[in-house]
């Protein structure tokens, strides 16, 4: 049953970049996307807030054959009219998809509150996804965390108490507590040896983890089999790989001695800090932009 803070209109939040590991995050708001036939109903201008030296705009040819760029954008969608209809308890559900800006996050902070105030949206989900020293053949950890009151007392959750560098996640996050906007924040740990590939077993994870909080069941289609054939690829090169296998058998024992080490906050926090000091030595050459 969807508990009265997400019953309203709730906003699912997701950003490709530093917060998307695997693209789990993404790719789990994409999949919503396509399953709410969704309209966008409000965008940000991406001159102003992406460098596109680092965050570059694609070609492709549309259905046409005209050759169009594609641009990195910040969108706001809302379910299909037909969705709305069918299931209001769908109709509800709102996506907020794009990728990190590369400055003026402060503008952009407020041009997306902008929306949200626009949109009367209740409260807001984000999805996030970090690297961690976690094996691809157990269940993926997703870690909730919250900083509004009223969200922990209701769900339980613990208060992220970590320090440091950040994502526009948690620059949304603390202009809507200033908003009064409640959020909880939902972070599946990807494996950091397969970081290279996008994870579809840590998207399945996410989105069965919203489920949970917006009381409502999606169609998973052919994302459990994805999920299958991911970690199976993953069992054969490590057959292949000696080294590799041992490496796994030593996170697999870790794993079931402490039962998922990932699900406390004490936890997350220090993955969270391994994850942003190796980002602060080794940043990526494309500036964390996908």
């Amino acid at each position: 049953m969807t508990h009265r803070i997400f019953a309203g209109r709730t906003l699912v939040v997701a950003f490709e970049g530093w917060n998307d590991a695997g693209e789990s995050a993404s790719n789990a708001a994409k999949f919503l996307a396509k399953q709410l036939n969704c309209d966008v109903v409000g965008a940000v201008d991406p001159e102003d807030y992406y460098d596109f030296i680092f965050t570059r705009p694609s070609v492709a040819y549309d259905a046409s054959g005209n050759r169009v760029i594609n641009w990195p954008a910040t969108e706001m969608c809302a379910p299909g009219v037909e969705v709305v209809s069918e299931s209001p308890d769908l109709g509800r559900v709102h996506l907020l998809i794009g990728t990190e800006p590369s400055r003026r996050w402060q503008t952009f902070t407020a041009e997306v509150m902008e929306m949200i105030e626009d949109r009367e949206i209740d409260a807001v989900i984000f999805l996030g996804a970090m690297l961690a020293d976690v094996p691809h053949s157990r269940p993926i950890s997703v870690t909730a965390t919250s900083q509004n009151e009223a969200a922990r007392a209701a769900f339980d959750l613990e208060r992220s108490h970590y320090e440091g560098p950040v994502g526009i996640l948690s620059v949304l996050g603390v202009a809507l507590e200033k908003a009064s906007i409640p959020s909880i924040a939902l972070w599946a740990s990807v494996p950091h040896y397969v970081h290279n590939t996008p994870s579809p077993k840590a998207t399945l994870a996410l989105l069965s983890e919203l489920e949970k909080y917006l009381g409502v069941q999606f169609e998973h289609g052919e994302l459990a089999q994805e999920a299958f054939d991911w970690e199976r690829g993953i069992d054969e090169a490590a057959e292949a790989d000696e080294d590799m296998a041992g490496y796994i058998a030593q996170l697999e024992k870790t794993r079931d001695e402490v039962e998922s080490p990932a699900a406390s906050g004490d936890a997350l926090a220090m993955e969270f800090e391994k994850f942003l000091r190796a980002s602060e030595e080794k940043p990526d050459e494309d500036d964390s932009a996908v």
